[in-house]
């Protein structure tokens, strides 16, 4: 028996060999790619932290040098000279009014076309999720009349709406998913226990969903903090209820003829500091909303 075993054990771990060294080759090229990718990633906004304590002069003269002394003007006179600060606190208001309206009824159309069967279920479903096809350049045009006709032109009412209606298509798509992840014995222990349907979607199915939840909503914000071709066409001429991204595309332009760099980049730091700031926070959360439907 142990003379006939040896040759069988070797030819195993001969046939191992190759496999594993496939597996090694693999993964150091995935490691390798990733690993230019955040290159190319973090460099350029650890350029642009850097030039933002700069002078113009330092900036010109030497662009990729350290700073010889920290300039924090530069962030006091972006922050209110170029009216940064207040175009900060209207995407502020406009991006959390228009996620938490995103989230409270995508959550609640994603629930009930998850857990609940009736006619039309998924005609309804595939038309939200239709309009993830539909890019907002197709209905500039007709979006500009609609809000217009509609008395919400050039206020953060229509904006808000609109920002809800452009995220619910992928808001709804995800977190259908998400709800079909979750157990059924406990939505039916909870309503065996005397609990309504109301009470059962928000003291028990959205507090499981909450990993998804987090997700989508760090999702929607990124996209609405970043939005700027929306608030470009439905908020015209009144410079103080611009949103952010106006404020930093007119100053890019203004500040590029005018040759004030530092005030720019530091517009432009102060910009990217909350997108920043809310991926390290809930970068955890993100990863097992992002992988809980493929766990269980």
């Amino acid at each position: 028996m142990t003379t006939l075993d040896q040759p069988t054990a070797t030819v195993v771990v001969s046939r191992d060999r190759p496999v594993r060294r496939e597996l090694g080759v693999a993964n150091t090229l995935s490691h390798g790619f990733l690993l230019l990718w955040g290159l190319l990633t973090v460099l350029p906004l650890l350029w642009m932290f850097i030039s933002s304590f700069k002078t113009n002069g330092e900036i010109l003269a030497d662009p990729w040098g350290l700073p010889g002394a920290l300039h924090l003007d530069n962030w006091a006179r972006a922050w209110t000279g170029a009216h940064i600060g207040r175009y900060f606190l209207n995407s502020l208001v406009v991006v959390t009014g228009s996620v938490t309206l995103t989230m409270l009824m995508g959550a609640t159309a994603a629930y009930v076309f998850a857990r609940y069967e009736f006619r039309g279920r998924q005609v309804v479903y595939y038309l939200f999720v239709g309009g993830l096809m539909f890019p907002v350049f197709l209905a500039l045009v007709p979006l500009f009349f609609v809000v217009r006709n509609a008395g919400l032109f050039n206020s953060w009412r229509g904006l808000i709406l609109v920002y809800a209606a452009y995220s619910l298509p992928f808001t709804v798509f995800f977190l259908t998913a998400f709800f079909r992840t979750l157990p059924t014995s406990v939505a039916e222990a909870a309503l065996v226990d005397g609990c309504g349907h109301f009470r059962l979607f928000f003291r028990v199915m959205l507090p499981m969903a909450r990993p998804g939840m987090i997700s989508v909503a760090i999702f929607n914000f990124l996209s609405h903090w970043n939005q700027f071709l929306l608030p470009q066409v439905l908020l015209q001429g009144d410079e103080s209820k611009w949103m952010l991204a106006q404020g930093l595309f007119a100053l890019s332009v203004s500040q590029g003829y005018a040759g004030d760099y530092a005030r720019l980049f530091a517009g432009l730091s102060i910009a990217v500091l909350p997108v920043l700031a809310i991926y390290v926070a809930f970068q955890r959360q993100v990863q097992a909303g992002l992988t809980a439907g493929q766990l269980k």
